[in-house]
């Protein structure tokens, strides 16, 4: 699948999605923790154990991210509430939806100039 971009921001881009993972510039990452910086693998804990230790690069974005777009795989899992709490406690909020859909959701907000971060679990 092609994901075609809607408008241009600097950055990183999803182009598109490969077996189980998402074409970033010239690189394929099965699991993404994306920026408006950079991209990067991720290998994730489980969706029930993810704590924001696993998103300590995101967390790490100057300013932080207005939200957090969760790719939860190939279908839409709530995550734990303690993680959203901890989250929002930090003052970002958390977007989840599928892995598919958050690929497309990081291309729209991006081309709106949106400062957000996105981690992405593999497609199953």
């Amino acid at each position: 699948m092609r994901l075609d971009k809607a408008g241009r921001a600097e950055g990183p881009t999803i182009s598109g999605i490969v077996g189980r993972g998402f074409r970033v510039d010239e690189g394929v990452y099965e699991g993404l923790l994306i920026t408006p910086e950079r991209a990067g693998g991720w290998s994730p804990p489980p969706l029930a154990e993810l704590s924001p230790d696993a998103l300590a690069p995101l967390l790490a974005l100057d300013p932080l991210p207005e939200f957090l777009i969760l790719g939860t795989g190939s279908r839409m899992l709530r995550p734990a509430p303690t993680l959203v709490a901890a989250l929002e406690a930090k003052g970002v909020g958390v977007e989840a939806m599928d892995s598919r859909a958050a690929a497309r959701a990081w291309g729209v907000l991006r081309a709106e100039l949106r400062w957000i971060a996105a981690a992405l679990y593999p497609l199953d």
